[in-house]
């Protein structure tokens, strides 16, 4: 009892309600009557629902009410690293070192997994990208970036390491590095991505997770972070 207690025990009296009540997904009781039911004021409810709400736990409308959404770790991590780069902007390259560990450490688990369908995605992406780079005038193939990424990590059961994968793509689109423009970066960028793509479609998986490796550190001569 006395674990389980702790374990509840630094969540607010609204969070440790939602997560008790899997019905709330189909919306909940009136601010009045939770109060009442929780024992604490309306005012103090209402402080407590916006940060549920800014941790994406629920969904707040003005006709449907509110309803329990389903758990993700991304708005916690959004709301915190967006913080962090306010502060300081290197930040962000602390984070993209840890999103670079967690992709070496899932490759192998994630490339596994990856279904028919996926591999045609990811060769897609490869096909636009290419034309796109190939393009007059030259194109960034941003979302192709991404979504490749994201598309090799998609069936990773984890949804912390999801988490983190997702919210390093809005930061590095924050920080302004999906304007980059430099085409030797880009094309020797996508040179790995093929080789990447290749290795999974040929069941090649270690020299996929090589070209990963080297792909990813890439981004130490992308970006430096100024100064304070």
């Amino acid at each position: 009892m006395l674990r389980e207690r702790n374990s509840q025990g630094n969540i607010s009296e609204f969070m440790r309600y939602l997560s008790a009540h899997p019905e709330a997904e189909n919306g909940l009781p009136s601010l009045t009557e939770l109060s009442l039911e929780l024992g604490i004021s309306v005012a103090t409810l209402r402080e407590q629902l916006e940060v549920a709400r800014a941790l994406g736990l629920v969904d707040v409308r003005p006709r449907t009410g509110i309803r329990r959404l389903s758990y993700s770790f991304l708005p916690t991590i959004r709301q915190s690293l967006g913080y962090a780069m306010n502060l300081d902007s290197g930040h962000f390259m602390a984070f993209s070192d840890l999103r670079r560990h967690l992709e070496a450490a899932y490759w192998h688990e994630a490339v596994r997994k990856l279904t028919e369908e996926d591999l045609q995605n990811l060769q897609g992406l490869l096909q636009i990208a290419t034309a796109k780079l190939n393009g007059a005038p030259i194109q960034i193939p941003h979302e192709e970036h991404k979504q490749l990424h994201l598309t090799i990590f998609r069936h990773v059961e984890n949804l912390y390491v999801r988490g983190i994968l997702e919210a390093y793509w809005e930061a590095y689109e924050a920080i302004g590095l999906n304007v980059y423009n430099d085409i030797n970066y880009l094309q020797e960028v996508w040179q790995y991505h093929r080789q990447m793509v290749e290795a999974i479609v040929s069941k090649n998986y270690d020299a996929g997770y090589a070209a990963l490796v080297k792909h990813t550190d890439l981004i130490y001569h992308l970006y430096r972070p100024a100064s304070k």
